[in-house]
């Protein structure tokens, strides 16, 4: 179903935040050609555990229901059931084993070595939607600044503990939550905190981004049921 409200201004300020990754990235690359392996078939952080942020699940549904047939859509959105289950069993598990005590850091820890074949990986381990993968595809093959902590590619050629170009992730990740807000708060969502709500690529493929989603319009029940499901997310 297509959303309610034309939030194209939004997507276009999000693509010139993907122009200026993508950018930070080849400098990087340049600098360094010898330690950036990343290559067509190399899918090592197609396994990587991540979630969007709200302008970016939105942006992703658009452009995956825009590129497939309905066939294809379906095919893929099986692929994406199946990843979503595993997901919610990692991240269920990771819960518990907060609520037993164990440290949030080891917590994180243990599920960055977990390993989830994203739907759009297809076959000959190319991306189905590489034109508009998210910003965490496009810089994963370069030193990274996440959560305060310095990390890299295994795969790359750069050693730990030395000085490179870094890209910070956290400040991407702060825009793209600062525009998620900014958006929320255009579209005038019963749901204050709906920015707030992230998910990883499968969801976003499986979400029907619609009005009562979105909280916005006047069905009041399809409004409740969907701040139910946000709520459950």
């Amino acid at each position: 179903m297509p959303m309610p409200i034309d939030i194209t201004p939004f997507f276009e300020r999000y693509e010139a935040i993907a122009a200026r990754v993508d950018a930070a990235f080849q400098r990087v690359a340049d600098a360094h050609p010898d330690l950036v392996v990343c290559k067509p078939g190399c899918a090592d952080c197609c396994h990587a555990l991540f979630d969007l942020p709200l302008i970016e699940a939105l942006y992703l549904n658009r452009k995956f229901n825009e590129a497939f047939s309905e066939t294809r859509r379906g095919e893929l959105l099986e692929k994406a059931n199946q990843a979503d289950r595993k997901i919610y069993k990692l991240k269920k598990a990771a819960f518990q084993a907060t609520q037993d005590g164990k440290n949030d850091q080891a917590v994180l820890e243990d599920l960055a070595r977990e390993r989830i074949r994203c739907p759009l990986l297809n076959e000959a381990l190319q991306c189905d939607l590489y034109a508009h993968r998210p910003l965490a595809c496009r810089i994963d093959g370069v030193p990274l600044a996440v959560a305060g902590a310095g990390r890299t590619c295994g795969l790359s050629g750069f050693a730990p503990g030395q000085s490179y170009p870094t890209i910070n992730m956290d400040a991407i990740h702060d825009q793209l939550m600062r525009l998620s807000s900014e958006l929320v708060r255009t579209i005038e969502s019963k749901y204050a905190m709906l920015s707030d709500v992230l998910v990883p690529v499968s969801m976003a493929l499986l979400t029907s981004y619609d009005a009562a989603y979105l909280g916005v319009g006047e069905d009041d029940a399809a409004g409740e049921a969907s701040a139910e499901g946000v709520a459950n997310e």
